[in-house]
């Protein structure tokens, strides 16, 4: 749905006031939840104490520790909420500024900003939090898109396309538009907005979406040795790599090893990439590494 700049700025605010409400609420929620916590935790050393386990004591830790799992019940869904606050001013935000560079409005980036601005979007991805046996959905850390998944305005996605020498390169790019007619994505070069690319869907591959928290769905996240394609650091250019390590935080970068014949094993030292570019491996003739 467009945006008049006015209209978004309304619909920003909006958000934002309903955000600072729910941050406040979740607050309350903690601090009465921590004065739960704090009961069962007297509970527990009366018990010690006691060093039995009293018909008393049985159902008053049961009454604590219920109200303790509703407390926690009710924080999450107020932190939720919130977050889908934060997704909502993002995609208002996102969609003002595609009109804006539709309508020919484009800024010059400087290397330095974009560079930043890249590192940025990375760490501000959305976080996955998964529900008790939820499992992480497509485009979530290393699970890749359905096949029949369409990119969407605005998103970015790696793309094959030819230089000026005829070298095929992987690119960070950002989708202008998809044309079912012809099944083909026009995508802009990150980097230089100027250069417009007009490619086959198997030329393009979506970005992940949401990033991973190791500590719950690690299972989601590639394993140490794989083959991938990663956004070679200060650079918009995806080249093959392995994977050395994995985040063990959700802050936390991978680390992989670039192919690279300058290197006399082959491979560049370890470097650190974030989740979000890091993706499946596709083969292409004619790959290598400047």
């Amino acid at each position: 749905m467009a945006f008049s700049a006015d209209a978004a700025a309304f619909q920003v605010q909006e958000r934002l006031k309903a955000l600072y409400h729910l941050v406040h609420k979740i607050e309350e929620e903690r601090v009465r939840s921590e004065h739960n916590l704090n009961n069962i935790t007297k509970a527990h050393e009366k018990i010690n104490q006691e060093e039995k386990v009293s018909l008393y004591y049985q159902h008053k830790l049961k009454s604590l520790y219920t109200a303790a799992v509703s407390d926690a019940a009710q924080e999450e869904e107020l932190i939720r909420t919130a977050l889908q606050k934060v997704s909502e001013i993002r995609a208002i935000r996102n969609e003002r500024r595609i009109q804006a560079r539709n309508a020919g409005n484009k800024e010059t980036i400087r290397r330095g900003a974009l560079m930043k601005m890249l590192h940025n979007s990375a760490q501000t991805l959305p976080l996955f939090v998964s529900k008790l046996g939820e499992k992480p959905p497509p485009l979530c850390g290393a699970i890749p898109a359905e096949p029949t998944y369409v990119a969407k305005v605005g998103d970015m996605v790696a793309a094959l396309v030819k230089s000026a020498d005829e070298e095929e390169n992987w690119i960070l790019a950002e989708v202008v538009q998809f044309n079912p007619a012809t099944n083909k994505y026009e995508v802009d070069d990150i980097d230089e907005q100027k250069d417009r690319h007009v490619l086959s869907r198997r030329r393009v591959v979506p970005l992940p979406l949401m990033k991973v928290n190791p500590e719950t769905d690690s299972n989601a996240l590639f394993d140490k040795g794989s083959v991938v394609m990663a956004l070679y650091p200060q650079t918009t250019c995806f080249y093959k790599a392995i994977v050395n390590q994995l985040p063990a935080s959700a802050t936390d970068e991978y680390e992989v090893l670039f192919e690279d014949a300058s290197y006399a094993a082959g491979y560049s030292p370890p470097l650190p990439v974030a989740q979000r570019y890091v993706i499946s491996i596709k083969e292409k003739k004619g790959k290598s590494q400047s």
